[in-house]
């Protein structure tokens, strides 16, 4: 099993309840492909560098997981046939990319014991 890691933005009209719908929606395609879910992050609502769809600005989610990469091409085909979706990079991390994750995620969970 690889690590990997996906970013997609959603586009900025949904509501909270429909953002988290359709994070939930590729969480469960993940997990049903038998992936292991690492880490969630939600960036919230930032400006794009250049307007994609005439849309300034998109909601941000980071997911990383462990998966087996026949599992990356269910993913993204699910992501361009979400309308929600306005861009997605998935890659593949080699190990000290996992290594930098885990050791940012472990300053992430001490701030929030502090």
């Amino acid at each position: 099993m690889n690590q990997y890691e996906t970013v997609f933005i959603l586009t900025p009209v949904l509501s909270d309840a429909q953002m988290k719908e359709a994070v939930d929606k590729f969480k469960a395609i993940l997990t049903q492909e038998g992936a292991e879910i690492i880490n969630e992050e939600n960036w919230g609502l930032k400006k794009l560098a250049y307007p994609i769809q005439k849309k300034s600005t998109g909601f941000y989610q980071l997911i990383e997981f462990k998966a087996e990469p026949s599992v990356i091409e269910k993913l993204e085909i699910n992501y361009r046939r979400d309308e929600r979706v306005i861009r997605f990079l998935t890659f593949k991390m080699d190990k000290f990319a996992a290594e930098y994750a885990a050791k940012r995620r472990s300053v992430k969970s001490n701030k929030k014991e502090d």
